[in-house]
């Protein structure tokens, strides 16, 4: 199916798609902050990871279940597949190789889930404040 929209609106569209400081990012930037852990958002590391914690080489990426292909809740797109699925496939594999290169490197990293902050912020912002203190 082709898109009904042109090219400039989807473009004017996608640009309004947040890549920083989406909602879950700003929670647990704040449970962060609270706790007086060490962390910086957004880091100029490779991968663009969205939060590091200094002190323990944490890197922490929040991956969007669609963007990211989740394998729990990712539901395939109904139009323009042509375009989209090999896009998501393309972050798959992106995703893959920035966590081997940057373990590689010595650092650690924590992926989590759209869903699971959703499901689960309790759970992940303990998983997080234990990465912080290792």
């Amino acid at each position: 199916m082709t898109d009904v929209l042109t090219k400039e609106q989807r473009s004017y569209n996608m640009s309004r798609i947040r890549n920083k400081w989406t909602k879950q990012e700003k929670v647990i930037h704040n449970y962060l902050k609270g706790r007086k852990i060490k962390h910086k958002m957004h880091p100029d590391i490779f991968g663009k990871p969205d939060i590091l914690l200094r002190d323990s080489g944490t890197l922490i990426f929040l991956d969007g279940c669609f963007w990211h292909k989740c394998p729990k809740c990712f539901v395939e797109p109904k139009t323009n597949r042509d375009f989209w699925l090999p896009k998501i496939e393309r972050n798959v594999r992106k995703d893959r190789e920035v966590t081997k290169k940057l373990r590689s490197e010595g650092w650690k990293v924590i992926r989590i889930w759209e869903h699971e902050i959703r499901e689960n912020l309790r759970g992940c912002l303990k998983k997080i404040e234990s990465a912080a203190n290792k």
